[in-house]
């Protein structure tokens, strides 16, 4: 099987952090910063992939020696998240059956079991794949005023996670329909699915954390270090 494209959106600012930088330039584990991880795990999974970076064009905490890949390109992230992946597909010089896989900056404990999954499913199922992860919990209905107004059912429920990949074309042509209908998506299986496709859910890992408050650094951090922890050392 042929290796996928990849985007990754990294121009957000991560306000709800409060640092004192963007949240994918935070150190996390082993004195390197969410991003590096990120990119390595991406790079773990699929080493001949091509690599699209979005970044703030006034980013200056990006070091190029965190990026893994051979093939690789920087193009300037967009005001929302669907603008820089956009911006990313704009500027790949991709056929229009290859996959292309989009995965967030800040999700850096994703697994290479996980990753491969997805890359089958996508590569599969016409309307493509994302990682998802059925709702476990009790789901409540909150109002205005934060009270709790009635138990939703959690069949059928589950919490979008990434990567999420598409054929090229698919992926595109949904993106620029949501921007010209002035419709804010917030990842890219929503925009597919307003074509009336069903992209395919692919049950993944519970660790796989999106880091987004202060707290989510530690809980990474410690998912990360059992993870290495708990990887089996490869023979000579």
């Amino acid at each position: 099987m042929s290796q996928p494209w990849l985007i990754v959106p990294a121009a957000g600012q991560g306000r709800r952090m409060g640092a004192d930088k963007p949240k994918q330039y935070l150190t996390l584990f082993d004195n390197q910063p969410i991003l590096a991880h990120t990119l390595a795990r991406l790079h773990s999974a699929f080493p001949s992939a091509r690599l699209v970076l979005c970044l703030d064009d006034d980013d200056r905490w990006f070091s190029p020696s965190w990026v893994p890949f051979t093939d690789w390109q920087r193009v300037p992230g967009g005001r929302e998240r669907m603008d820089s992946v956009l911006n990313a597909l704009h500027a790949m010089v991709a056929q229009t059956d290859d996959i292309v896989m989009v995965h967030d900056v800040a999700r850096p404990c994703i697994t290479p079991g996980d990753l491969q999954a997805l890359y089958q499913a996508a590569s599969t199922h016409p309307a493509g794949a994302l990682l998802a992860m059925p709702v476990a919990d009790t789901m409540k209905r909150g109002d205005a005023q934060c009270l709790s107004v009635r138990t939703e059912p959690r069949d059928g429920l589950w919490h979008a996670l990434t990567p999420q990949g598409f054929r090229y074309s698919l992926l595109r042509r949904a993106l620029e329909i949501a921007r010209q209908q002035d419709t804010l998506v917030t990842d890219e299986a929503s925009a597919v699915e307003a074509l009336g496709e069903c992209p395919q859910l692919v049950s993944g890992r519970r660790d796989n954390v999106k880091v987004t408050h202060p707290d989510d650094l530690a809980l990474a951090a410690a998912i990360m270090a059992a993870q290495a922890a708990h990887t089996p050392e490869r023979s000579c």
